[in-house]
């Protein structure tokens, strides 16, 4: 049974929602990925959302563009977390999608990251279900001390080699 639910309005969403789908894996956090148009097939998108939470959805991560209503449909029917992940658009550089999901009316909340920010989503969820989930939280610090890691080496090699010889290499 699929902990969190991945779902987007579009195929091309997919480059983005990826990165949560692989953060979730590198936690060992189970999903479940779809893609319906909220616009397109109401019918299906109000089946996906009214039984998410029997499936076992604890969190769902919805990412959408251009009017971006998804998320904030989801969080209007799931009585869980929904987190919104706003893409990037031609038209308006994703501002637009940014501004749908994170303005929504009061009783209707979506954890809303930055634009194109899959991996964010990924993480925020993780970190959600890490408060009933002594394991995950654990595994959760070892990715933070990861990341720390990377930077220290990052800088470690900026001293070595200097500022000119890092930036050409």
């Amino acid at each position: 049974m699929a902990q969190v639910g991945i779902v987007m309005g579009s195929d091309s969403d997919m480059p983005v929602m990826a990165k949560a789908a692989d953060i979730l894996e590198e936690l060992g956090i189970s999903y479940e990925m779809t893609i319906i148009s909220a616009h397109r097939e109401p019918d299906v998108f109000f089946e996906y959302a009214k039984g998410a939470e029997a499936k076992g959805f604890q969190v769902i991560i919805a990412g959408a563009g251009k009017a971006a209503h998804l998320p904030g449909m989801c969080a209007a029917v799931f009585p869980l977390p929904v987190i919104g992940v706003p893409m990037k658009t031609s038209d308006l550089g994703g501002v637009d999608s940014l501004y749908s999901i994170v303005q929504m009316p009061s009783g209707i909340p979506v954890a809303t990251v930055a634009i194109n920010g899959g991996q964010n989503a990924g993480i925020l969820a993780a970190k959600i279900l890490a408060v009933s989930d002594k394991a995950l939280l654990e595994r959760l610090k070892k990715y933070s001390e990861s990341l720390k890691k990377s930077v220290q080496e990052k800088d470690a090699k900026l001293k070595e080699v200097g500022y000119k010889t890092y930036l050409m290499a």
